[in-house]
């Protein structure tokens, strides 16, 4: 899923709702089209785990390790990730579970 325009996560809830169980996605977010002026990249793969982890779907992704990976990529590429979830980490939880 591309996210030049930031709504590649939302794209991807509204296709979980319609049943869709596979989704296209880039640790980091890195990718996109070189030749579209200002392309936003690729949803992240990280933002997509953490948006399935809050809604209680288990994807078999340890979160924090997948956190580790983009860290590695990003300093091997030489560039910032375009990844919320990488800069901030997934939404913290309280003890209560929420």
């Amino acid at each position: 899923l591309h996210d030049t325009r930031g709504t590649a996560l939302v794209n991807a809830f509204a296709g979980l709702q319609r049943g869709v169980a596979r989704f296209d996605t880039a640790v980091g977010g890195l990718g996109g089209s070189p030749f579209a002026h200002g392309a936003g990249g690729n949803l992240a793969t990280e933002g997509l785990v953490a948006m399935l982890d809050d809604l209680g779907v288990d994807t078999g992704i340890d979160v924090e390790r997948l956190l580790d990976a983009a860290a590695l990529i990003g300093e091997l590429v030489g560039r910032d990730l375009p990844s919320a979830v990488a800069h901030h980490g997934p939404r913290l939880r309280s003890a209560a579970g929420g």
